[in-house]
């Protein structure tokens, strides 16, 4: 993969946190992304590390930026920024994952099963789903998980919610799509499915839907984020992506 691609990949990831946020404070080397009406939400409120300045006065700096909160999450989406930070940041009490940045290179499917929905119609779906996930959580925490995924609007120029549904119209599988035409890079995000219906192919029409619209919204990079750990990634790579590259996130509670 030429370092160009990666480099607009990284750069999209920062453009898409600071855009997504209700308000940020800069620091040298990066800043925290931050959204007061949804405090609980770690993705939400963050610090975002673009250059590792000082390191060993990161952790410091993090609890002067997100001393209102009851979690920490650093995200680092430079590899030696990353390398850097992580034994200060580890030192003091963070979990350190990596995860993969998947690049698609196989053909671009004709994308037909799926397409864009509101949010309204997502919400039923999203909210079962969070139930699961998290099912010590509180219902107004499942609320604002829900709600908080609205803010996602505001994080590229082309924000879609992409769904496949049942034939008695359900909403089976969806996905986020955030694309930036003017750089030609697009972002396939969170694609899950409900419960009831996991392998009946709803998923791949997601996934298929989301490449076509990114590919005709004129993005030639199109990519996604996997666990390194998680099946999921092995299914991606079935499904054309490859594996070019990881970022870091860091948290602590």
């Amino acid at each position: 993969m030429p370092s160009s691609e990666l480099t607009a990949v990284k750069a999209f990831l920062v453009s898409f946190a600071r855009r997504q946020a209700a308000r940020t404070v800069d620091f040298p080397g990066g800043f925290a992304a931050l959204d007061d009406e949804f405090a609980q939400a770690w993705s939400a409120n963050q610090v975002v590390v673009e250059r590792a300045a000082d390191p060993e006065a990161l952790p410091a700096l993090v609890d002067r930026l997100l001393g209102h909160l009851d979690h920490r999450t650093v995200s680092v989406f430079d590899e030696g920024a990353a390398a850097a930070c992580a034994g200060p940041l580890t030192r003091a009490g963070y979990t350190h994952c990596a995860y993969l940045v998947m690049l698609h290179t196989g053909p671009v499917p004709t994308g037909g099963g799926a397409g864009p929905v509101d949010l309204d119609a997502l919400r039923a779906p999203l909210t079962q789903r969070w139930r699961g996930f998290l099912p010590e959580a509180g219902e107004d925490t499942v609320r604002i998980l829900v709600d908080q995924r609205g803010t996602r609007r505001r994080g590229a120029a082309l924000v879609e919610f992409v769904a496949a549904r049942t034939g008695d119209g359900e909403i089976a599988s969806w996905a986020d799509l955030y694309a930036d035409p003017a750089t030609g890079t697009a972002q396939i995000e969170d694609l899950v499915t409900a419960e009831s219906r996991v392998r009946r192919g709803h998923a791949s029409a997601v996934l298929d839907a989301a490449l076509r619209r990114a590919a005709d919204a004129g993005c030639g990079t199109r990519f996604l984020i996997a666990d390194t750990q998680d099946w999921p990634r092995y299914w991606y790579e079935r499904r054309g992506f490859t594996a070019v590259g990881r970022v870091h996130g860091f948290e602590r509670v």
